[in-house]
């Protein structure tokens, strides 16, 4: 239980910090400074989230990013599990266009690339002035709606920029055979209660996960730890285990 209350504190400090941090997370940054030659902060934080995802996986969705910490108000609404199918693809469409866009421009011309970590900031507070807060209201909306229409976390699951370089850092920590952090199951445990499915909060199918080992939902899996916490039996826990 410590460790769901560490989660849930730690979203309450980044939801309330991301007028700050903001445009640390901004794909627009990123675009917006590659057609000026230069390397933004959410260029080095993106990079950074990669090569945590190498060892991590999507622990960052689970415990620390600001959007996360608004669907899980927005699940206080809607319950629901997400549709998913074809949907769950669209946030790699959008990565894949924003990647090339930004690699185009950086690419473009011979000015020579530099770094800025605090490119369009106030000494690195993103929110500083009124049309600063029409965006970041704007930001909200689109981070919370799908979650209130669709069902949990329905921003990560359709349009989240930042999770395919988790799920890429994860593939790539698995081809090097790197030590990962990763749900270990004891399947012959398992009583299929169902606990764990109702407090994932991705609304994954967690039984299926135990006992069919779906490699389909594991890459959407944030490793939070709720379902480690819900199952009475205690067949979920967490572990770094090298791959073989």
């Amino acid at each position: 239980m410590l460790r769901i209350k560490l989660k849930r504190t730690l979203f309450l400090f980044s939801s309330l910090l991301f007028p700050v941090t903001m445009w640390y997370f901004s794909p627009y940054l990123i675009i917006q400074g590659a057609s000026e030659h230069i390397i933004s902060e959410s260029f080095i934080v993106f990079s950074c989230m990669l090569i945590f995802s190498i060892f991590f996986g999507r622990a960052w969705c689970g415990y620390l990013c600001p959007a996360g910490g608004l669907q899980e108000c927005a699940r206080q609404i809607n319950e629901s599990s997400i549709k998913t199918g074809w949907r769950k693809y669209i946030k790699f469409i959008l990565w894949f266009i924003m990647l090339s866009t930004v690699l185009i421009l950086l690419v473009k011309g011979n000015k020579r690339i530099r770094v800025d970590f605090f490119y369009m900031t106030d000494h690195g507070v993103s929110v500083t002035e009124v049309f600063n807060y029409v965006i970041y209201y704007g930001v909200i909306l689109i981070l919370t709606l799908p979650a209130l229409f669709s069902g949990r976390r329905g921003a990560c699951y359709y349009i989240c920029w930042m999770a395919p370089f988790m799920i890429l850092g994860s593939k790539i920590g698995q081809k090097l055979h790197l030590p990962q952090l990763h749900m270990e199951y004891d399947t012959n445990q398992c009583i299929s209660c169902k606990q764990c499915n109702k407090a994932c909060p991705m609304g994954l199918d967690v039984v299926s996960m135990v006992k069919h080992r779906d490699s389909g939902q594991i890459m959407d899996c944030i490793q939070c730890g709720e379902c480690v916490e819900a199952c009475p039996k205690k067949v979920i826990k967490y572990k770094m285990k090298w791959e073989n």
